[in-house]
């Protein structure tokens, strides 16, 4: 009798399908013996376009990407679920892990705006945060985001903006009364989009006239877990954990395992105005980290051996708060 297929299930975005596909093809190519499968599934934040992103809502549950793929595990019509692991809460349903990591993307942050001598105003390349003008509107929906914003250049006037990353460029280009938005570098990297040393950006559906700079971890720490895809799973399914284990890169692993234990000692989830970033070197993982409050600013940095990496990002949370 042939074994049952294994399902991989995954929201239905163009970057969510990207990683889903990308998990199935280690799949695949690591156990060419077994079946795998998608299963898109839509999430309460899909349905929710409307609603802010960057304001706390009582009413809104946690896990708005998430839960509706953690259902299906639960009850069985799926076998594990590829996330965005920045979307992914840091306190999962009794029953399910995070099972596996592959290894990370850059995690750095994208400033996209329209170039000068564009139809509409924009800019030349190369731009960073000091040259924008007095009360410049910058779009994005990430209280991160802002806060860093808000850190450097406290006259910049920030709005919501909500879609994927083909739509927030869009809206750029076409509605001058936007300066600029920020995109994660790993989501257009995994959507094939490729910035140029001169500041250009290729790729399918690129709008005409936008440019890009990579922002340094300096100006803008990224959220816990950006450029990683998590894998998560049932707890005590030996046949998926096999295939997990074979899928996981250790030191993203351990990386965001830091991230993740700092985000959970902060008591916030992934809209919380917190960065975090962990990085390996040999046996030490070393944390840096930033949390805004009001318009205080804190920072934490710490390093202890790789088997600490949940301790030290406890540990910088409690400096932290």
């Amino acid at each position: 009798m042939a074994e049952q297929p294994i399902i991989i299930c995954t929201r239905g975005s163009a970057l969510a399908l990207v990683q889903a596909n990308y998990v199935a093809g280690l799949c695949r190519r690591t156990f060419p013996a077994l079946t795998f499968e998608l299963q898109i599934i839509k999430t309460t934040g899909d349905k929710l376009q409307k609603a802010s992103m960057a304001k706390t809502d009582p009413s809104l549950p946690k896990g708005l990407f998430t839960k509706e793929l953690e259902v299906a595990m639960l009850n069985g019509t799926a076998d594990l679920a590829v996330h965005s692991l920045k979307d992914l809460p840091t306190e999962l349903p009794e029953g399910l892990i995070l099972a596996a990591t592959p290894p990370r993307e850059d995690v750095r942050d994208v400033l996209i705006y329209r170039a000068a001598g564009s139809a509409k105003r924009g800019f030349p390349p190369h731009l960073q945060l000091k040259d924008f003008p007095v009360g410049a509107t910058v779009a994005t929906s990430s209280t991160r985001r802002k806060q860093s914003l808000l850190a450097v250049r406290p006259d910049l006037n920030i709005v919501e903006i909500r879609g994927n990353v083909a739509t927030r460029m869009k809206k750029v280009a076409d509605q001058p009364e936007l300066g600029a938005t920020i995109l994660a570098l790993a989501g257009l990297t995994r959507l094939q989009f490729k910035i140029h040393a001169d500041g250009t950006i290729h790729g399918d559906a690129v709008p005409a006239g936008l440019l890009a700079t990579v922002l340094s971890l300096d100006e803008m720490l990224p959220c816990v877990g950006q450029g990683a895809i998590g894998i998560e799973t049932r707890a005590n399914d030996p046949r998926i954990a096999r295939i997990c284990a074979a899928l996981n890169h250790p030191e993203t692993f351990q990386a965001v395992t830091a991230e993740r234990a700092f985000l959970r000692g902060m008591g916030g989830g992934c809209q919380s105005p917190v960065g975090a970033y962990a990085q390996i070197a040999g046996d030490q993982v070393t944390l840096q980290a930033i949390f805004f409050r009001d318009e205080t600013v804190k920072r934490g940095q710490g390093k202890r051996p790789l088997a600490e990496a949940a301790l030290l990002g406890e540990q910088i949370a409690a400096q932290l708060k």
